[in-house]
């Protein structure tokens, strides 16, 4: 069962690769993959998940237009394999790096069903930026 939660920070390493939490690793046993996410972050799904996701963007794709293509097609040809060493390392490639302005520290953000890297920044204007709706207790 999924079920990723909480925020943790890390650092690139001079080849790129993050250090995903202990926390977070028994569900990527068999690997990960990631794929460019909305609001500007990088999203790192289980295998279960991510097939699950490509079922629906392959029926986006199939009853939308041209648009829903485009966006399948960015969205399939940005997304790779991940692997893990014993440290719990994987490498990010650059073109996902490039996407999630990812560089020195990032955030490693748990979203219940896959896990988010984000540049801090780009967080605290993203999603932090929502406490206060949050409090109010104004959910759509």
């Amino acid at each position: 069962m999924l079920g990723f939660v909480g925020q943790f920070q890390h650092s690139l390493d001079a080849k790129g690769r993050l250090i995903l939490p202990a926390k977070f690793r028994g569900e990527f046993e068999r690997g990960g993959h990631l794929s460019p996410n909305t609001e500007g972050c990088v999203a790192l799904w289980t295998p279960g998940e991510f097939s699950r996701q490509m079922d629906e963007r392959l029926q986006q794709a199939r009853l939308g237009g041209g648009r829903e293509r485009q966006q399948v097609r960015y969205w399939s040809a940005n997304s790779s394999d991940v692997e893990f060493d014993r440290q719990g390392r994987f490498a990010l490639p650059s073109a996902i790096r490039d996407y999630g302005r990812l560089q020195g520290e990032v955030l490693i953000v748990g979203a219940i069903d896959h896990v988010e890297l984000w540049d801090p920044a780009i967080y605290d204007q993203q999603v932090n930026a929502a406490e206060e709706i949050f409090r109010r207790g104004e959910f759509e």
